[in-house]
């Protein structure tokens, strides 16, 4: 990672580049759902290297793009976006959240399931989430490390806009888990990524955790910062239009 950008635009921006951006998602998700097999072994064990290493295979992303499930078409349209406009190819992590739940339903069903009652135990379904979540997160941390820049989609549906006034707030731990882990990845320079590049259940009651999240050193984007980016990258494509990016932020 070289630079994080917090970034926040309408909810109706983007429009008519979501074709584009569906293009990448749907690449991107047959990618991760074609090795999802592979991560249980032959009998019957877990994985956990070659899910953390293997999860995102052939994924090579210059943007990893941050944001809640509630903002999954504003952020593809924003994938769309950078690749129409500059040729930037983004990571879309949502792309793996639903492999997640499947690959746990996987593990669940086959470890969990108690034939005689009828139910999951409940011991084993908590160990199960916490194996899954963990490899997820460092799977995660592997590809926002990897990539070259992180843009957080900031909005109401990522920040609380209640507790805003008294701090960022969200209610989602992939998200507080992503921003957090912004801060503290390895600060490299765009020619040190680009050479890199070259070489390589419904319920009663919904439980809702509040996480305090730090942005101050994302550096805010708006709208406008928006269109400025567009209007000087004229021409301009591949990382040469984020080197413009950067300049402008500065």
């Amino acid at each position: 990672m070289y630079r994080g950008f917090n970034l926040l635009v309408p909810e109706g921006s983007f429009q008519g580049y979501l074709e584009d951006g569906l293009g990448s998602y749907k690449s991107q998700k047959a990618r991760v759902r074609s090795t999802l097999d592979s991560f249980v072994d032959t009998d019957g064990s877990l994985i956990a290297s070659r899910l953390t290493a293997d999860w995102f295979p052939n994924i090579s992303s210059e943007v990893f793009i941050s944001y809640s499930h509630k903002d999954s078409e504003l952020a593809i349209r924003l994938a769309g976006f950078l690749k129409f406009e500059f040729g930037i190819i983004s990571f879309i992590d949502s792309c793996v959240w639903g492999f997640a739940d499947e690959l746990l339903k996987l593990l669940d069903d086959r470890y969990c399931w108690q034939e005689k009652s009828q139910t999951y135990n409940y011991k084993m379904r908590n160990r199960s989430t916490g194996h899954v979540h963990m490899m997820l997160s460092t799977a995660l941390a592997r590809m926002m490390n990897d990539c070259e820049c992180i843009i957080f989609l900031n909005t109401p549906h990522s920040i609380s806009p209640v507790n805003y006034i008294r701090g960022q707030v969200t209610d989602s731990p992939w998200i507080y888990s992503e921003i957090a882990m912004t801060s503290l990845l390895q600060k490299r320079s765009p020619s040190d990524h680009r050479e890199l590049a070259k070489s390589t259940v419904i319920a009663n009651e919904a439980l809702r955790i509040r996480y305090e999240v730090d942005l101050k050193h994302l550096t805010e984007l708006t709208s406008v910062d928006i269109s400025m980016w567009k209007k000087r990258s004229a021409g301009i494509k591949g990382v040469d239009a984020l080197d413009v990016l950067y300049e402008l932020s500065n």
